[in-house]
């Protein structure tokens, strides 16, 4: 990952199969996921994590069977002092498999570590 850009391989496994034996969408779901989510935080030295705030996916064909490699590619559209949009595919070899549009919201250490000492202090 780097200059708002990620790229993810994945070899698949008889786990990552649905009952049709091709690649689950959940898996499919995932890798889109994680790979938009990256594009964003590459962007961020400070990010420690991200929160998916919205994502859409569609999908044109089955993923791939078991031992075929499968990579998800993430791209930063636009971004916010506090948003990230968006787009990631998924490609088995020359042919897309899925795409998705998602909306992240990054995570800092300090935000995390100022919200639990607000939260603590609420319940005392």
């Amino acid at each position: 990952m780097a200059d708002g850009q990620s790229e993810i391989a994945l070899d698949l496994l008889p786990r990552h199969m649905n009952s049709w034996q091709v690649m689950h969408g959940g898996v499919v779901m995932t890798l889109l996921d994680v790979c938009m989510a990256r594009a964003a935080r590459s962007l961020d030295t400070q990010a420690t994590g991200s929160a998916t705030i919205e994502m859409k996916t569609s999908f044109f064909r089955p993923g791939g069977q078991a031992s075929s490699r499968v990579i998800a590619k993430g791209k930063v559209l636009h971004r916010t002092t506090t948003m990230y949009y968006c787009e990631g595919e998924v490609w088995n070899q020359d042919k897309i498999v899925a795409k998705s549009m998602g909306t992240f919201k990054l995570v800092r250490r300090a935000d995390v570590g100022t919200r639990m000492t607000r939260t603590s202090g609420e319940d005392a």
